[in-house]
């Protein structure tokens, strides 16, 4: 009887252990089918507590194993890039009055941005198509006529579910992906884009002003032939998220900021460390951005506005590494 006895208790204690050890597991399940719990890049924990999970799912950084190249673009064909500035929200100056649908289409002086993207594209050696008609991104095979989607300045819910759907595909067959200035404020709820811009996101700026941009990567094709410091005018977004698993290219030095780095949402500014260009491989594809480009006068060419050349050397060389004229994110 007694070894009876202690042979059921064995028993009873194996199955509660079991039983405890199966709903142990099946929470661990239940946690990484929410996300709530991560196991990337050897982390075992809750992941990242205040900005979100920085990973959204995908290869991503500065591996070029990340880049998917599957043959979808032909350089003997020349190099064409889409100029997208669809607003549905605010609209900056520098774009003008919003334009017609299609392909394109007509457009005056106002259309300040449309226009110099347009001349460099000529003097960069891409054509430039343009357009804020979201039908001309509804379809990945439309999309591979370009070797880069330019965003500049688009705003707020940018893309419908066909868009959103077709750059996804776009950039996951290897498609270059440049966003300017309030690409940053567009598909705010769209988890896939905030990756695509780095793991970063608008969040706030304070007033336009002068400060000092800091040139930190000398050896990419955007900023080489920049010099190691230069004056720009701009809003200086502040970012939330701010950029992970990228190579920054710029910064801007707060210190030279007159009036303050505090946004008009009460950000305080991001300190030694204030990116506003970077550059990165995602979900297959290229994306180079930068948060510059407030300014009609950017595009001058006669020397009245400092740092005009300096951005427009930035931008075109960013187009011309993502579409894959030259070497990227070096």
């Amino acid at each position: 009887m007694p070894g009876r006895t202690l042979r059921a208790r064995a028993l009873s204690t194996r199955s509660a252990a079991l039983a405890t050890l199966g709903a142990t597991i099946a929470m661990v399940v239940a946690l990484i089918a929410t996300g709530t719990l991560s196991f990337a890049h050897g982390r075992i924990g809750t992941g990242a507590t205040e900005l979100g999970d920085p990973d959204y799912g995908v290869c991503r950084g500065l591996d070029p194993d990340c880049y998917h190249d599957w043959g979808n673009f032909d350089p003997a064909k020349g190099y064409r890039i889409l100029l997208y500035t669809h607003t549905a929200g605010p609209r900056h100056a520098n774009l003008g009055p919003a334009l017609a649908t299609g392909l394109n289409p007509p457009i005056t002086d106002a259309n300040v941005v449309q226009k110099a993207m347009l001349k460099l594209g000529e003097q960069g050696g891409f054509q430039v198509d343009y357009t804020e008609d979201v039908t001309q991104l509804a379809s990945p095979n439309t999309l591979f006529k370009y070797n880069a989607v330019v965003f500049f300045s688009t705003s707020r819910d940018a893309l419908d579910d066909a868009a959103q759907t077709s750059l996804r595909q776009y950039v996951r067959g290897g498609g270059g992906f440049v966003g300017i200035h309030n690409a940053f404020g567009t598909e705010y709820n769209w988890p896939w884009y905030e990756g695509l811009l780095g793991n970063a996101n608008f969040y706030d700026h304070g007033a336009a002003q002068p400060g000092t941009v800091q040139t930190m990567d000398r050896k990419d094709v955007s900023t080489k032939e920049l010099p190691a410091r230069w004056n720009f005018t701009d809003e200086w977004y502040n970012l939330v998220p701010a950029p992970t698993k990228v190579r920054v290219l710029a910064k801007v030095d707060e210190s030279t900021l007159a009036k303050g780095v505090a946004g008009n949402y009460n950000h305080p500014g991001h300190g030694d460390n204030h990116p506003v260009a970077w550059c990165q491989y995602y979900d297959g594809g290229r994306s180079w951005v930068t948060t510059l480009g407030h300014d009609a006068k950017e595009f001058t060419t006669d020397g009245s506005f400092a740092g005009a050349t300096e951005f427009q050397k930035l931008i075109t060389g960013g187009i011309q590494s993502a579409a894959g004229m030259k070497p990227f994110c070096k």
